[in-house]
Order: C-alpha cells, then structure tokens, then sequence
C-alpha cells in the first residue's frame, strides 16, 4: 500500500469519459490512496458518456489543495465544463504552484489549458486537442503517456495501465 495517506481529488462533471476516471481512481484506490470525487454540487450523480454515475463526495468551493497530494482529470466533454468553474481552475494552478500531482487524459488537457500552466510543458492529449495545447506553449507528443515533473498526461482509453501507473509512481515519489 504505497499510497497510504495519501488523497487525491478526482474532478467529475457531466459526460466525463467513463474509463478516463474510473480506471485511475480505482488504480490510486488499490494502492492506498483516499480518492474523493468533486463536481459543482456536493452529493449530485453525475453521468458519464456511456451512463456510469459518478457521485461527488464533495461541492468544488468545500475543497482546498493543501489538503490533497495530487489530482485526476478525467476526459470525454466533461472538461470542457469543468475548464468553466474558477474554483476548478485555481485547485490546478495551486497543485502546480506546489507542484503536486496533476493527472489528465484525453481531452482533460483542456482544463490546463485554461488554468495557463502549460507553457514549456511536454505532455500528450487526445489528437484532437494537439494545436490546443501547443497553442497554450506546450511541447505536445504522440505517446501513451508523457510525465513532465508533476504532471502525467495520456491520449485516451487505451493508455489506462500505463498512465495509471505513472500517475501512482508519481504520488508514491518514484
């Protein structure tokens, strides 16, 4: 249980992308971690793209990042909506300033986007958001998983085990 005491925010909104947030927060889970998931209201069900809910445990405005060693976000549409709430935006731009664990996949890059923290960054995304992220100064690659210092990236389902992976070794401090 190398991830004992450690807790992790996983950010939900609707149609996140069902394996893009189960797959890593039950990974962090059998590690050791306490995992909470977050959306804008506190105990509402939120629905994935192929209709898994997701129940947040907690309203975004209740969290405060020292709190927390790292966070997950999940792709699909869901960040897009997420990008949209500031208190979303300053939970990423105070794990980066701290330089804890940030964990996107797929489309999540758009929430970095929008947090401005990727300037001179190498991460990876979905295809199609690659001009999104070079756009906001990233040096962007087509690989299954890219780790930059705190921040661990992937493209999409396929990429699971090993981002999964990266992102516990990363928490663990390996």
């Amino acid at each position: 249980m190398r991830l004992a005491g450690k807790k992790v925010i996983a950010l939900v909104d609707e149609e996140f992308e069902d394996l893009e947030l189960w797959y890593p927060v039950h990974r962090v889970r059998e590690e050791g971690a306490v995992v909470h998931l977050a959306g804008a209201e506190k105990g509402k069900s939120y629905t994935g793209k192929y209709g898994v809910p997701a129940k947040a445990d907690y309203g975004f405005d209740e969290l405060d990042s020292e709190d927390y060693d790292g966070i997950l976000v999940p792709g699909g549409w869901a960040p897009d909506k997420l990008r949209r709430y500031p208190k979303v935006i300053q939970l990423i731009q105070e794990m980066h300033r701290d330089r804890k664990a940030i964990g996107q996949i797929c489309h999540a890059g758009w929430v970095l986007v929008s947090a401005k923290i990727l300037a001179g960054v190498t991460v990876t995304s979905t295809p199609g958001i690659r001009d999104d992220m070079e756009n906001a100064g990233a040096i962007w690659k087509d690989e299954a998983v890219v780790r930059d210092g705190h921040i661990v990236s992937a493209r999409r389902p396929p990429d699971l085990p090993p981002y999964g992976r990266a992102f516990c070794d990363l928490l663990a401090g390996e």
